[in-house]
Order: structure tokens, then sequence, then C-alpha cells
């Protein structure tokens, strides 16, 4: 339905994108990961071709979408990462005023003003000004100004960004059900790494302007199937303690996590007693240690280097 060839950006002397090939199939949903920086809100603002691409192409149903840009525009929405509204004006207000740009009038602006209202739970609030709603309300106006026009395909960079857990989880209902119900194509961007492998049937991982993997969770989950996660509690973070880890010889990476450090290592190692041994030299107090399975946000730190919120 949707797809990039080679799809590059360069701002002066650097690349911001650099030969991105990503495809969407209709009804489908699909993550965009990568660190700040790696690229991805350049990637896709040439997508929705707000941005013109250094080389490279964009196409849609197999056209050249940069050549025919109305016709994708007319069947798409985009949820930009910062709140795009008049704050001084009320909800209802800014729905019709972006309803109108989208060339709805009459009864039919009328009728989708009420139904997006109605599916972004705020209809009891629609007179009030968007300067008086909570960051989660004003998150789910931005994203239902988007759906006036009822596209087929949603862009949507990070759309859940500062806001509560229960407006978090409300969003990320309603983007589920548009996608699965409504069959909306979706592309998602987030710094959360839960919502991407509750929301998306497909992962694409950008770093340095370049997509580096991508494919189901559970394939992507794959590339550290012979890993295990050890997650360790300490009573007090110790450098020591970290730096002794990240030198022995079997781990392959050591990340902080809240009070503790998770270590990534080759299954069937046995490092338990190594672990307890190193936190005794370091006078390290451990409080806690679980194995687990290699998670998404794993794959990601073994990838980038990095942690999805770095």
């Amino acid at each position: 339905m949707l797809e990039t060839k080679d799809l590059t950006k360069v701002f002066k002397k650097t690349t911001a994108v650099n030969q991105v090939n990503i495809y969407l199939e209709k009804g489908e949903s699909v993550g965009l990961l990568g660190p700040n920086g790696a690229g991805k809100s350049t990637t896709i603002s040439m997508i929705s071709t707000l941005l013109p691409p250094t080389s490279g192409e964009v196409r849609f149903n197999g056209e050249d979408a940069l050549k025919h840009s109305q016709r994708l525009r007319k069947v798409m929405g985009v949820v930009p990462q910062e709140i795009a509204l008049y704050e001084e004006l009320s909800a209802y207000e800014n729905m019709r005023f972006f309803g109108k740009v989208y060339g709805l009038r009459g009864k039919e602006l009328e009728t989708r003003v009420q139904d997006v209202l109605e599916l972004i739970g705020l209809t009891d609030r629609k007179k009030d000004a968007i300067n008086t709603y909570s960051g989660g309300m004003k998150r789910r106006i931005n994203i239902g100004v988007t759906l006036l026009h009822e596209p087929e395909i949603l862009i949507m960079d990070e759309p859940t960004v500062g806001i509560d857990p229960q407006s978090r989880n409300y969003i990320l209902d309603m983007i589920r059900t548009l996608n699965r119900e409504k069959d909306i194509t979706v592309l998602y961007t987030s710094h959360y790494m839960e919502e991407v492998e509750k929301l998306c049937d497909r992962v694409y991982i950008m770093d340095h302007g370049e997509i580096i993997a991508s494919g189901t969770n559970e394939e992507l989950k794959s590339i550290l199937s012979n890993e295990e996660t050890i997650q360790i509690h300490v009573h007090t973070l110790s450098p020591a303690f970290r730096d002794t880890l990240s030198k022995h010889g079997s781990v392959r990476k050591v990340t902080e996590e809240g009070q503790g450090y998770k270590v990534i290592a080759p299954k069937g190692e046995d490092l338990l007693g190594e672990v307890f041994e190193l936190a005794k030299q370091t006078k390290t107090k451990i409080t806690g240690v679980a194995i687990q399975t290699p998670t998404l946000e794993d794959v990601f730190l073994h990838l980038t280097g990095r942690t999805l919120r770095d």
C-alpha cells in the first residue's frame, strides 16, 4: 500500500536518513523505533510528503506519491509529536476548523465532529477551551482532528509523550480499535517499547539514519535466541560492580535499570555464582536476581547500544 525506496535526506553535510526501505500493507500496524536523533521524524516527514527527500522514492499504491502528493494526503492522517491545536478555542471549535481544512462542510462536518468527539471520549468537554484540558485530553484532541476525514493511513509520532497512564491506555486502546476494527493502516513511533509490542504487527529499528533490523516482535527477539537476561537488584548502585560485570568474558552487555543492573549473557553459562562472587568482591549487596528471556527492549539495546529513551 505504502513503501519507500532508498529514501535519503541530507541536510548540508549531515545525512539524517540514509537509503531507508520500509513498507506498509493495508490494515497493518507497523512500529518505527529508534533513539533520539535516529531519523524517525525526518522519515515520517518525507513519507507524509511534507519534506522532499534528497533522493529515493515514496510510493502509494504503486505510484510516485511525491509527484501526486494530494492523492496520498487525502487518505493520510498525521499525528505530530507536538500539540497542534488552537488552545484558546474549544475542542468543538478546533474540530470544526480542521474539518473545514479537510474540505468537510455542513451536515457531513457536524456528523464527523460528533462521531470523533465520541470516539475520543470528550463529548462532555467539547465546549471547554483547550487550555483548560489536561495533557492527556490535549493528546486525544490532537489525534481526533486527524481522524475527521476518515484516513486510510495514520502516521503517529510519539502520540503519548508526557501523559498520565489512564489517558495513555485510553489512546492505545483507541488506536488498536482503529487498526483492527476500522482497518486503518498505522505507522507508529514511540519511546515506550511496551506500546509497540502491544500495537504493532511488525517493527523497524532505526539508528543513525538507517534501518538496522526489521520483523515481527518474535522475529526480532530471535536475534537474541541464544542469550538470556539476568536482572540483578542491589541495595545501593555500585559503579565498581557494574564495571567488573562488564569486563567478564561471558557478559555481552550491562545496563543500569532502576535499582539494579540488567546483564545479557549467553545461555548455559551459569553466571549466577560468579555474579555473587563479584558482588562480594566489590562489597555490593544483592537484594534479588531473576533470569528472563530477552525482550524487544533487550534486542534494541543489543543493536543500538542504547535504550529506547536515551
